[in-house]
């Protein structure tokens, strides 16, 4: 990102103007207002990674959709978001599971229902405690998880194979970073491409 500096409003650098006292150079010669610049130039920064980010997020969500279109008529995005938790985390409670997907246990409850009517999930007597039950996603259901991600998995590497080794190489270190500063925890092998 360039840097910025005082200019006239028609782009021109100031000239012939004395400096106001305490906006001279500072220790060794550097502006007094470097520090307000270097603040500036990173608020830039984060402003162009952040356009970046949302604009290489549209091109992912445009893939999921994609990759759903072909099962949007047995399951929503937030159902399929569901049956990836189930998929990728085993048997898992009511509560912990509205808790991954960042809903009441009444919602969550509403859409387990829908997938165990539609054979894609299950309820199970908790091993460990037979007082309660656990869910489970069904073997119908970790197929439809399965065909979906490997959808995604086709498309994104096709996009992938455009770039060039150093752009790969660069991509796996920003996104490793990306993702670890939001604090997700890396994706099993087994469903890697399982957002929604």
């Amino acid at each position: 990102m360039p840097a910025h500096s005082a200019a006239t409003p028609d782009g021109a650098p100031a000239s012939g103007d004395a400096p106001e006292p305490g906006g001279g150079p500072g220790p060794g010669g550097s502006p007094a207002h470097g520090g307000a610049g270097a603040q500036g130039g990173a608020a830039d920064d984060v402003d162009a990674v952040t356009h970046a980010v949302l604009t290489a997020s549209r091109l992912l969500v445009a893939v999921a959709a994609r990759s759903l279109a072909e099962v949007e008529d047995r399951v929503t995005l937030p159902q399929f978001r569901l049956l990836v938790v189930l998929a990728t985390h085993g048997d898992v409670k009511l509560v912990e599971l509205a808790d991954r997907l960042g809903v009441n246990p009444s919602t969550a409850m509403r859409m387990v229902d829908r997938l165990i009517a539609a054979g894609l999930a299950e309820r199970r007597v908790n091993p460990g405690n037979r007082r309660e039950t656990v869910l489970r996603v069904t073997p119908e259901g970790s197929r439809l998880v399965a065909d979906v991600t490997a959808g995604r998995r086709r498309e994104i590497a096709a996009i992938v194979a455009r770039l060039d080794p150093r752009q790969r190489t660069a991509l796996v270190e920003a996104l490793t970073a990306f993702t670890e500063a939001g604090g997700e925890v890396p994706a099993p092998a087994v469903y890697p491409l399982g957002w929604t």
